[in-house]
């Protein structure tokens, strides 16, 4: 039987906080421990948010919402950004989650866009 995999944006000093940040430190791709020190230095402010998909309450995944990133066009903001999946969760549409959730919570904020590092250009009112 599958688990149920859920999308949760989470708060600095919340209950998950810490397991992300060890998460994002371990993980085997660049951005991951780039992602841990934002989020030790406190570096999302305002709207900005940091999501993770959790298998109960193991991370699997994760990636941010941000107002600038490191690509070298920033005019375009937010940025859907640092997302990662860890390899035994790939392929089960874990991406999709983590970027719907980061589409709502960036609609909550009133935003009609979000951008991905991409050539895909969407408005956020369509179906993804």
């Amino acid at each position: 039987m599958e688990s149920l995999i859920q999308v949760q944006r989470l708060k600095p000093g919340g209950p998950l906080w810490p397991s992300l940040l060890a998460y994002a430190a371990a993980c085997p791709w660049e951005a991951g421990p780039h992602l841990a020190q934002l989020m030790e230095q406190g570096a999302f402010s305002g709207w900005e948010a940091v999501f993770a998909a959790l298998d109960g309450e193991q991370v699997v995944g994760f990636c941010t919402l941000m107002e600038k990133d490191y690509y070298p066009e920033n005019r375009y903001f937010p940025w859907v950004s640092t997302l990662f999946v860890a390899p035994a969760y790939r392929g089960r549409g874990l991406c999709g989650l983590l970027i719907e959730g980061a589409v709502e919570y960036a609609r909550s904020q009133g935003f009609r866009r979000v951008y991905l590092p991409s050539e895909i250009v969407r408005e956020i009112n369509e179906k993804i």
